[in-house]
This record gives C-alpha cells, structure tokens and sequence, in this order.
C-alpha cells in the first residue's frame, strides 16, 4: 500500500477514535428499574413536574427507545480548549441497538485534523463488531479498485490472546453504537434530576429534563471499567480530577409520544470543553445496514498482520 493509503488509513483511524471517545462520554448499562406506571407522556404542561414525574418520563422514554431498537440520527461532537482536538464533527445516519449496527456519515474539522488532503466527509459503517470505512474513489484508484477499509476489532482482539483485552475491545466496538435507551438509564442516576420546562426541538413540542453525574457514577455504569484493576481503577479517578473534570451535564428532550428528541451531554475541564448533542427522529425505522462486498475491501488488521510476519 503506497504512502497515500497509508495517509488515509490514518485518517480513518482518527474518525473511529472520534466515534469512540463519543462513546466513552456517555456509554452505560440499561439497568433502569421497574416498568412506568400512567402518565408518562411528555405532554405540554406549564407547570414543573415533580421528581417523581419526571423519573416516570424518563422511565417510560427509556422503555419505548429500547423497544424501537433504532432511529435515525444528527450528532455532533465539539471540543474547545483542548489543542490540535479541538473542532467539531458531525455524524449523521442511522442506528440500531440490540443488535448494534449504525451507518453514518462523517464531516467536520476534528476529521481532517488540519490536514489539507484529508476527506471532507466519511461513510462509517457498523455491522457484528466490524468497521468499515469508505475511503473514497480517488483512494479506490490506488488499491486496485477497493475503496473500503475494513477495521474487525473481533479478529483482532481474538488473535490477542488475551480474553481480558477481548472483552474490552468488543465491548468498546458496541459502545460505539450510543444506545440511547442506555443513556436514558443513566439519566436515571442522577441525584439532581428535574424538569425544566416545554421547548420546541426541530419542529416538535418537547419537555426539557437535565440533571449531573458524577464521572464516579458514569464510570461504576460503564462494563469496560470493571476490567480495571483498583490501583489502575483508583490512577483514572485521581486524573480525572487533576483534570478538573467534575461531572457531566446531561439533558433530554422528550416528545408528547414519549421518545427523546435530543440529548445533550456537557463536559468542562480545567483545559477545555466538550459536548455532544445527539437528535433523533424516525424510530423504529428499520436500519437495514449493508456491509461492502469482499472484493471492495481492505482489511487494515490482515495488512499490519502481514507487515509484522515480512
């Protein structure tokens, strides 16, 4: 593969740490409690709604998105302060949970990572933990007609070895997804939640929710941090906090029928920011996600593979 392949496998290696670190900030496990009782919906009310209103909102919400296991999505993801990451990106697409799989568009400054001759935009998609990623034709035309990189983390972590770092990899490649049903969840564990008030959100009557959590408490929710040893487990928090990362602010907006319409998640450090806001519609929509043929593809793990056996 010449130096220009190389150059873009780079960047498409940027792009899936860019999905990745979206998912590090908001992953969770789907542990909310007991089914919602009546009058869950988020109807236009004037008045603010007691806490346990607004659990029951969430609770419901939480319910009918695991339920439609997809949804069309606009995410974007902003980091200010923070040095050469600093910038935007925008994915937009579809998504299914349970099982993942997503097939999104990627653009925004993050992504070129002020490289000129990067892509302006690129295609992601997910399918039974494999990656794959279009290069684009100009990339296509210097590997005999291939245009797609294929990055299968599951190959890759059973050639490992190491049953520990498996589950990790796995696990992270699902987190990828955002499960919005498994941030509503979380939500739930925030010992602040409230009810805001009615706000419009492309197009659509809402009710606005917000509430903080901890990084302790995305952290205990999040499966890859119980690989973790205490010593290394104990080394992240202090970090963390060196880092002046206090919590995350999370909001919701939820629609009369019960779905979220948008999430928020705010992160503020002592070198910068972050924040990730995610719109959905279309739920249940079927996310009929088709991987590229074999023959269009390059399977970036089989080449380093062959680079280290040369």
């Amino acid at each position: 593969m010449n130096k220009s392949a190389w150059k873009n496998a780079g960047v498409a290696l940027t792009a899936l740490a860019v999905v990745t670190g979206v998912a590090g900030c908001q992953d969770g496990d789907a542990k909310a409690g007991a089914p919602a009782t009546g009058g869950a919906k988020a109807s236009a009310e004037p008045q603010t709604q007691s806490l346990g209103d607004v659990t029951k909102v969430i609770q419901a919400a939480y319910e009918k998105t695991a339920a439609a296991k997809a949804a069309k999505v606009r995410m974007t993801m902003s980091m200010e302060g923070v040095g050469p990451e600093s910038g935007t990106v925008e994915m937009t697409g579809v998504q299914g949970w349970n099982p993942a799989v997503m097939d999104i568009t990627m653009k925004g400054s993050m992504l070129s990572a002020g490289d000129p001759d990067a892509p302006e935009k690129m295609r992601m998609i997910m399918l039974d933990q494999v990656m794959y990623i279009d290069m684009g034709a100009e990339q296509a035309a210097e590997m005999d007609g291939k245009r797609w990189m294929k990055l299968d983390m599951k190959a890759a972590a059973a050639a490992s070895g190491d049953k520990a770092l498996q589950k990790q990899m796995t696990g992270g490649l699902d987190n990828m997804n955002q499960d919005p049903a498994q941030q509503l969840a979380l939500l739930l564990d925030s010992p602040d939640l409230k009810h805001v008030g009615a706000e419009k959100i492309n197009g659509m009557e809402t009710q606005h929710y917000k509430g903080t959590l901890t990084f302790e408490q995305m952290l205990k929710a999040n499966e890859s941090s119980k690989l973790l040893s205490k010593e290394d487990h104990d080394k992240l928090i202090a970090n963390v906090k060196k880092a002046g990362l206090k919590g995350y602010d999370t909001e919701l907006w939820v629609t009369a029928d019960g779905y979220p319409a948008r999430m928020d998640v705010g992160m503020t450090m002592a070198q910068g920011a972050m924040r990730v806001r995610a719109d959905y519609s279309d739920y249940g929509t079927k996310a009929a996600v088709q991987v590229p043929q074999a023959k269009d593809t390059v399977d970036l793990f089989e080449m380093l593979k062959g680079l280290g056996q040369g």
